[in-house]
């Protein structure tokens, strides 16, 4: 069979029917919406486009942010070739054939465009691959991610290229698309005012997703209006972005521990569920949940710890989804108890001081002398029996000779270390009376 020419292509092409989103695929970067920050004269974007000047971007954002609409718009508003590749498909091979038409263009007077999407999975070789062609302004790079690109782009590309982030779109901008497709298709969505909102936030933010699920609707039987129950059950709800070994692992994860150090327990609790939802393993945040108790509530509450423990040691009986109860309940406590780091300060404090004094040896008298040899050295001597001594406390140095006293732990006046408090001061007026000449 003979190859098609490529005027037939594009007939074909043109006669295919193309999805919602494609259709509504802006043609100016004025008709982008969601993204004022990054396009309006004053941001970053809109000033580079004024000046006609373009530098290497790379944009991060979620799914369905326009981060491919932004960049192939880019290149029409400043007349550069527009060159795309997805770090998914392509290789070495691929990369070599864009130079090089981008170098003979530029020796004709021609810039480029090379827009990269899911640039974060090229690797290093491949990432340090760009940095000539980039140095050297033979292409403009446009980087398109999901993913924080402090950890998946190496630092040399990320000083020659500038980070943009993209926002997930808000509800008036998710609307804005709706008002949108219903003008393209001709006709109003088959939902009730509470059936439109609960599909704006099916949406998750994706512009994409949202008119992938207009499609949907437009494709029912005219005549049909439905509510949010009907509308549930007539198409199917974008899953939470969650990805449990990448950046939103760690920024939900920080969420929680953060909400829980601040004492707002409704809120740690969205985030506990926003994680459990996304398909993190419990195990972990019982793990972060026991850390938190000993770091952050410390000896302020001791029960903490054994709230966590009990909690963790639930979960690995009853499983998913009974046990994660058992987390939830370990929340609700944590975020209540009265907070305190001072355990984990003055321990950082002694290691500190024990790191600087180097091999001090303990005071002779707290040492024992199993041996003559060593009772003749002095082993043991004076050492005073605390429970023989007045109050059981007998008052005496356990610092190295010729070390000052230190104080590292300094309990706070909240929870159970404000009777603590009160202990220590009470022994350190017996330690002055004691060691009063």
């Amino acid at each position: 069979m003979p190859r098609s020419t490529p005027g037939q292509a594009g007939l074909f092409e043109s006669a295919a029917p193309k999805p919602l989103a494609d259709r509504l695929r802006p043609t100016s970067l004025d008709e982008v919406v969601g993204q004022d920050h990054l396009l309006s004269r004053e941001a970053p974007l809109g000033r580079m486009v004024a000046a006609g000047r373009l530098a290497s971007l790379v944009l991060w954002g979620p799914p369905g942010s326009g981060k491919t609409t932004i960049a192939r718009l880019l290149a029409d508003t400043t007349a550069l070739v527009y060159e795309p590749l997805s770090a998914v498909f392509s290789g070495v091979a691929d990369l070599r054939r864009v130079f090089d038409r981008a170098q003979q263009r530029r020796a004709a007077g021609q810039g480029t465009l090379l827009f990269i999407d899911e640039i974060h999975r090229f690797n290093r070789a491949q990432q340090d691959g760009f940095l000539p062609y980039v140095e050297d302004g033979t292409v403009i790079l446009v980087g398109a991610t999901t993913e924080n690109p402090s950890f998946e782009l190496n630092p040399a590309l990320l000083s020659r290229a500038q980070v943009l982030v993209l926002r997930r779109l808000e509800d008036a901008a998710l609307e804005h698309l709706l008002r949108r497709a219903e003008v393209i298709v001709g006709r109003s969505l088959p939902v009730d005012a509470d059936a439109r909102q609960i599909l704006k936030a099916m949406a998750d933010g994706d512009g994409r997703f949202l008119l992938n699920l207009c499609e949907e609707l437009f494709a029912l039987p005219e005549g049909r209006r439905l509510g949010p129950e009907a509308l549930t059950t007539a198409v199917q709800r974008r899953s939470p972005l969650y990805d449990k070994g990448q950046d939103s692992h760690y920024n939900l994860i920080s969420a929680l521990h953060k909400s829980l150090r601040g004492s707002d327990t409704d809120a740690a609790l969205y985030w506990l569920a926003r994680m459990l939802s996304g398909g993190e393993d419990p195990r972990y945040i019982a793990r972060r949940l026991l850390r938190f108790a000993i770091e952050d509530i410390g000896l302020a509450d001791p029960a903490a710890v054994t709230q966590a423990v009990a909690a963790w040691e639930t979960y690995e009986r009853l499983g998913s989804p009974e046990g994660e109860l058992a987390l939830a309940q370990c929340v609700i406590y944590l975020g209540t108890a009265p907070k305190s780091n001072a355990a984990y300060v003055a321990f950082k404090a002694a290691t500190a001081m024990a790191k600087s004094t180097g091999s001090l040896a303990p005071p002779l008298h707290i040492l024992n002398a199993p041996t003559k040899l060593m009772k003749s050295l002095g082993y043991g001597t004076g050492y005073a029996y605390d429970h023989d001594a007045p109050d059981a406390f007998s008052g005496q140095s356990y610092f190295p000779d010729g070390m000052a006293r230190q104080t590292f732990y300094e309990p706070v006046e909240r929870g159970f270390e404000r009777d603590l408090r009160k202990r220590l001061e009470y022994w350190q007026r017996l330690r002055q009376q004691r060691q009063a000449p």
